[in-house]
């Protein structure tokens, strides 16, 4: 049986974390988020010349990547594609909730 090891972040949405900090908070290797940020699997919120900033929303965000990576055995580039597939599922899914309710 495989030992997790979970990472609470406890923060406000204004918190801005290192590339550093986010792979540690993920439990992962810098650089793998630097190959997540080159799929654009992830963004900086601000970069100051080489260091680069990110919210704690990022973190949550880190962890789906790696649970479709893992779990469903998926390289970055699938990756991308299921969650702007899932993304674009979600928006929808809105989007057709709003119509529903305007239905009389």
């Amino acid at each position: 049986m495989t030992d997790r090891t979970y990472h609470i972040v406890i923060g406000h949405e204004d918190d801005q974390l290192t590339l550093e900090r986010v792979a540690e908070c993920a439990g992962l290797h810098p650089k793998l988020i630097e190959r997540f940020l080159d799929y654009g699997l992830i963004e900086p919120i601000d970069r100051s010349g080489a260091v680069m900033l990110f919210d704690s929303a990022t973190v949550l965000q880190v962890r789906r990547i790696q649970r479709v990576r893992i779990d469903m055995g998926v390289n970055l580039a699938g990756v991308a594609v299921i969650l702007d597939l899932v993304d674009r599922l979600r928006t929808i899914q809105l989007e057709n909730e709003v119509l529903k309710s305007r239905v009389p």
